[in-house]
């Protein structure tokens, strides 16, 4: 059975040992409700590090609601059965004062690539991503930490904020896993009521229908209402946005001269899905 330690001084102590003894350590950082989308991840992480550490912490500072908050699955126990196969090396949960001890007083802040996207939408919501990856990159020791590309825009904001303060780790993203019906796995399809669930799809099928119309030149902002529309008319809420930007750096673009991402966000059944497929 995997250790569970929930101390930081545990976990340095055993990381420590697996560095003196010149070994590779990974991590996979999550929220936990883990999915076939994580797991993906950890096989990464087992391919090509000695050690592997998965951290499971349900994050307050990067909600923007108390009841998301709230409402966020906690399956401890079910994620440590699902990690068992991996032969993974730690289970990191740590208790909240490791993370936010009493007088907290520090925001790890990364300017630029957190503006507009989810960043517009959820005000502090990166400001509370890379505040806790940075003490989990530090408590780890970590030299290699696995992320998924379905949080492109977290993925692109995690590597600049490693970079930028000289963390050394090297920032890994992996593929985005799907349902067969092409929804992107995520813990938050677990809320889907039925309906919403059978609907969701179209998000991405709308999605793909956009990449090969940008591969052929058309423009962004020709195709952003007609997707919107057929969006919404599958069964969705709302779309929130709707965006072809830069691969590396994000910065918008009207057509997709250079490699590019088509990011999107919408509401469906109370809960909101994000999406990204390349594009050239």
């Amino acid at each position: 059975m995997t250790d569970i330690l929930r101390r930081k001084a545990a976990l340095r102590e055993r990381v420590s040992g697996w560095k003196r003894a010149g070994e590779v350590v990974g991590v996979v950082p999550t929220m936990g409700a883990l999915h076939a989308g994580h797991l993906s991840l950890v096989e990464a992480a087992k391919a090509a590090c000695d050690r592997v550490i998965v951290t499971i912490f349900v994050n307050p500072r990067q909600f923007n609601s108390a009841s998301d908050l709230e409402n966020y699955p906690r399956t401890e126990e079910q994620d440590a059965e699902k990690l068992a196969p991996f032969g993974v090396d730690v289970i990191y949960v740590p208790d909240p004062d490791q993370i936010y001890p009493e007088g907290f007083a520090t925001t790890v802040s990364v300017a630029g690539l957190t503006e507009g996207l989810c960043g517009a939408h959820r005000p502090g919501h990166f400001d509370g991503v890379t505040t806790v990856v940075s003490k989990l990159f530090l408590q780890t020791g970590a030299d290699r930490a696995y992320f998924g590309e379905k949080d492109y825009q977290q993925l692109q904001v995690v590597t600049r904020m490693a970079t930028d303060l000289d963390i050394p780790v090297e920032v890994i993203g992996c593929p985005t896993v799907r349902e067969a019906d092409g929804l992107a796995l995520s813990s938050r399809n677990l809320l889907l009521p039925p309906e919403a669930r059978a609907a969701a799809p179209a998000l991405n099928r709308a999605m793909r229908g956009m990449a090969d119309k940008l591969m052929a030149g058309a423009e962004i902002a020709t195709l952003r209402p007609l997707a919107k529309a057929e969006i919404v008319a599958a069964g969705f809420d709302e779309v929130e946005y709707l965006e072809l930007r830069a691969a590396e750096g994000l910065a918008p673009l009207p057509k997709a001269e250079r490699p590019a991402r088509l990011l999107a966000a919408a509401w469906i059944g109370g809960v909101r899905l994000i999406d990204n497929i390349p594009v050239g």
